[in-house]
C-alpha cells in the first residue's frame, strides 16, 4: 500500500457532541439549545443512546483502546487508531 495521505484515517477521539450528549443522558436535562433545562423524552435519549453507541462501536476507537490496554502510550495509540489496516 502507497504511504500517502489518503491512508491515514482522521478519526482520534469521539467528537464534542458525543461528550456533550453524554453529559445530557446522565443528567436526562437539555443542557444545550431553545430546550434547554427541560427534561429528556425517552426517544430523545435514545437517539443520544444509539448516537454513543455508534461512536463508541468507531474501528478507530476500538484500535485506540485496545492498544492503551496492551500499554502503549496515547501517541502510539493514536498512530495504531488511524491507520488502515490491509
Amino acid at each position: 500500500m502507497a504511504d500517502n495521505k489518503y491512508n491515514r484515517r482522521r478519526w482520534a477521539i469521539p467528537t464534542k457532541r458525543a461528550k456533550g450528549y453524554a453529559s445530557e443522558r446522565k443528567a436526562k436535562v437539555h443542557q444545550h439549545g431553545p430546550k434547554e433545562g427541560k427534561e429528556l423524552t425517552d426517544y430523545e435519549a435514545g437517539i443520544r443512546s444509539g448516537y454513543l453507541q455508534a461512536q463508541s462501536d468507531h474501528a478507530g476507537l476500538y484500535k485506540y483502546k485496545k492498544a492503551l490496554a496492551e500499554g502503549k502510550t496515547k501517541k502510539e495509540a493514536r498512530e495504531i487508531s488511524q491507520r488502515k489496516s490491509g
